[in-house]
């Protein structure tokens, strides 16, 4: 099934600097994390699929459409922007009006739509405030707001939590997981922090150096492994003593016990160690991989 967004052999040149490289992948229904360093291609590939610029060499596609010859591939979706654009001496609601309109919205339904829009991002009792007197969080929440007003099938969100203090971007990724579950509107969000992606999207493409380097679902790469974590209160180095006598291969790990391919046996030792120790088992979980591993190459199937 075709991707809301496709892009299939990309390639955009400055001049001497090559921006993307043969780049191919689609972005579906949901969220998906479009994750990579500082100069990977990321904007890029946003002004590419917002019609602003055009390719080199490929295509990419929106819904089907080219953006860049079609009107109404634009219109439907949504951009938040990383860098600050927003009108200074203007309140929220005015400013939402005017962009609900100028996406082509009469006034009366522009009026409702963005009462409705600031509420959700939770600027409802500051919508009549000049935008000039807004915190960052603020400003971040009224450029998703734009995004929104015009009831896009997808926005294409740059780096939204730049800027925010570690409260404010546990806020905005909440924000963007509710706004795609009670609006069902599809997300792309463009970042270089991997925890962003991983808190919030369905899929990930990995850029790097211009090129796509990984891409697939985010379960795939955070699956649970084989190594087991025990964490205990006391006791440590008995239980620790009682598995290797086991024969079981265990690693120490700040405090924590690392238990290496543990399966249904590896278990039950492990609970008559720690009993047979009168230990105080605080966690026993299966470890987790994080996406920081594929840049780290620590990835299950190596």
């Amino acid at each position: 099934m075709p991707g809301l967004l496709e892009a299939k052999n990309l390639t955009k040149r400055y001049g001497s600097t090559t921006a993307l490289e043969s780049a191919t992948f689609e972005v579906h229904e949901g969220v998906t994390g479009l994750l990579g360093p500082n100069g990977a291609g990321k904007s890029t590939a946003i002004k590419l699929f917002l019609g602003l610029i055009k390719p080199t060499s490929g295509s990419v596609a929106v819904m089907g459409l080219a953006p860049y010859e079609s009107v109404t591939a634009r219109t439907r979706l949504g951009y938040m922007p990383e860098h600050e654009t927003l009108p200074t001496n203007v309140s929220a609601s005015e400013f939402l009006m005017h962009m609900a309109q100028v996406s082509g919205l009469p006034p009366g339904q522009a009026r409702t739509r963005a009462a409705d829009i600031l509420r959700h991002v939770g600027l409802d009792e500051e919508r009549y405030r000049p935008i000039g007197g807004y915190s960052t969080g603020m400003r971040q929440r009224v450029k998703l707001a734009q995004a929104l007003v015009h009831d896009p099938v997808l926005v294409l969100l740059d780096e939204p939590t730049a800027g925010l203090d570690p409260e404010g971007r546990e806020e905005m990724l909440d924000l963007v997981n509710r706004t795609a579950k009670e609006f069902g509107i599809s997300i792309m969000l463009s970042t270089h922090l991997m925890g962003d992606v991983e808190r919030t999207a369905d899929r990930v493409i990995v850029l790097e150096g211009g090129q796509v380097t990984e891409q697939g679902a985010v379960d795939q790469y955070t699956q649970e492994t084989e190594t087991l974590i025990i964490e205990l209160e006391e006791g440590r180095e008995a239980v620790l003593s009682d598995l290797i006598r086991r024969g079981m291969k265990v690693e120490t790990k700040d405090n924590f016990l690392m238990v290496e391919n543990a399966g249904e046996a590896e278990y039950d030792a492990i609970r008559d160690a720690i009993a047979d120790a009168g230990a105080r088992l605080r966690r026993l979980s299966p470890t987790r991989h994080t996406l920081t591993d594929i840049f780290r190459g620590e990835r299950a199937d190596g």
